[in-house]
């Protein structure tokens, strides 16, 4: 499904010019218009899907692999001294765009983008506790 109303379907289906960097039948990798480092791609896909939770499990497996590529060649052209694979879902996470995307961001040891949280601390009963629990979840 294409949603008439949404930015990235058009960005991703070539209704609005983007400057890509790579596109097959089900993805279309553009350079981000605002990005956090210079080279910063996001990968949409062609149909719609609001979150990760919304696709299917056949697009949702292309999605990694498709990111290491992207992610090789910005290594390479950019010769970054790292990289963030990063995909939010829902708007406490972060999501300011209601369409699937992946930020591949390059990342350097003196840049100034962050992602940073608060690191709690945990008790050993209670992670194995809300371990089980959640692969219980998992393997329903």
């Amino acid at each position: 499904m294409i949603k008439d109303d949404c930015i990235f379907c058009k960005i991703a289906n070539g209704v609005i010019p983007s400057a890509p960097v790579y596109e097959d039948d089900s993805f279309k990798v553009i350079l981000d218009l605002a990005p956090a480092n210079k080279g910063h791609a996001l990968i949409l896909p062609k149909q719609h899907f609001d979150n990760c939770f919304s696709m299917d499990d056949e697009t949702a497996s292309k999605v990694f692999p498709l990111a290491k590529k992207v992610a090789t060649a910005i290594k390479e052209e950019f010769n970054c001294d790292g990289v963030n694979i990063l995909q939010n879902n829902g708007e406490a996470a972060g999501q300011t765009v209601f369409h699937f995307h992946t930020h591949i961001i390059p990342r350097y040891k003196d840049d100034t983008a962050t992602i940073t949280w608060k690191q709690l601390t945990t008790e050993p009963a209670e992670q194995e506790k809300l371990a089980a629990s959640l692969n219980e979840r998992i393997s329903k």
